[in-house]
């Protein structure tokens, strides 16, 4: 695998890992657009490394001071946000477990049509354009008044219940739940912020699923592109998830859903009129 597509597709990766535009999907078009031979099932494990290094590097207080409060210990570090005084901080890691399970009990039951059936071109651009139009929704009727400490349980497990259909390549993890977020009334910063955190464990879980036999997938002479693999998408993930909070604090997400719509149609164009949509 040259090292051009190696550095493409991680820096891909950690961009739309966290942006609500479908990772899945892009990793999945863009080998099948040039004709890029397939990446395989160690690569994959590569690049969601990598994205884990990065929503975990860059939430790493806020998960430490989640955990503290919840053990009925004071928060250390004062910017992550967490504090023991608001009663829903003090569960909130007990609400991100069981925002979770929907979509680990998902991921067993349908793990062969996520790799096969699903993973089409046409069912790709259809989810891209369905959850666009979800999208706006969410912008035009969710209220934004609740912050991170206001976060319920109903909210936590709606938001887990949506997480699960972002096994359909190009509905987008982020997207749907950040979308799912503004349904239930949180502001956009904080709908991504817990989008963020939630990703986490599933990140990781999808990550150290695969990652028994890793080094038996890897060739000996590939094992130095895929760390750099690994570290393009630790850079790229981290510097996103930044960007993306902070456009957050003044942006819509009007953009991203004429983004996807665009993006999808000219995939089911792709498909249909030079029938490349069999397959990838």
């Amino acid at each position: 695998m040259p090292i051009y597509q190696i550095i493409v597709l991680a820096a891909v990766q950690g961009l739309t890992e966290f942006l609500p535009i479908s990772s899945t999907a892009h990793l999945a078009l863009i080998p099948w657009l040039f004709h890029w031979q397939d990446p395989g099932l160690a690569f994959d494990v590569a690049l969601h490394l990598g994205t884990l290094v990065a929503v975990g590097l860059f939430f790493f207080k806020t998960w430490v001071d989640i955990v503290l409060v919840a053990l009925g210990a004071k928060p250390w570090f004062p910017s992550s946000g967490i504090t023991a005084e608001e009663p829903e901080n003090r569960v909130l890691l007990w609400y991100l477990m069981a925002a979770t399970v929907p979509a680990g009990v998902a991921g067993w039951l349908f793990h062969e049509q996520v790799e096969t059936t699903w993973r089409k071109p046409v069912v790709i651009a259809a989810a891209m354009i369905l959850v666009a139009l979800v999208m706006a929704w969410g912008e035009k009727v969710g209220r934004q008044r609740k912050e991170l400490g206001a976060v319920g349980l109903a909210d936590s497990l709606w938001i887990g219940l949506s997480q699960a259909l972002a096994l359909v390549p190009g509905v987008s993890r982020s997207g749907i739940t950040i979308t799912s977020g503004l349904l239930r009334h949180l502001t956009r910063q904080t709908a991504a912020r817990f989008s963020f955190l939630l990703s986490t464990p599933i990140i990781a879980g999808a990550a150290l699923k695969e990652l028994h036999g890793f080094a038996r997938h890897v060739p000996p002479e590939m094992k130095l592109p895929f760390a750099l693999g690994v570290l393009v998408s630790a850079v790229v993930g981290y510097a996103t998830i930044a960007y993306f909070l902070k456009y957050l604090q003044f942006g819509t997400f009007k953009i991203f859903v004429y983004y996807r719509v665009g993006f999808g149609i000219i995939v089911l164009a792709l498909a249909f009129f030079f029938q490349l949509g069999t397959g990838f």
